[in-house]
């Protein structure tokens, strides 16, 4: 599964409310050795964020894996 920046803007956070902030989310890419720019640009693989073995991580793949099933789920 491909992580967008719109599931890290949308993951509720630790303080009860939703989205993780860009300038964090740029430093941590950073203290992990990903691309920002590329990750904006492209997304990224779900392997690879979650090789991170970081628990912020972890969080926004299963909120992007409950966006997708929600998304599947029919209308009405």
């Amino acid at each position: 599964m491909q992580i967008h920046a719109h599931h890290l803007y949308s993951v509720p956070n630790f303080n009860g409310g939703t989205g993780y902030c860009a300038a964090g989310c740029r430093e941590w890419f950073a203290a992990h050795g990903l691309s920002w720019s590329d990750f904006v640009a492209h997304g990224i693989e779900e392997a690879e964020l979650a090789a991170t073995g970081d628990e912020l991580a972890h969080r926004v793949i299963e909120h992007a894996r409950a966006s997708a099933v929600d998304q599947e789920q029919p209308n009405g």
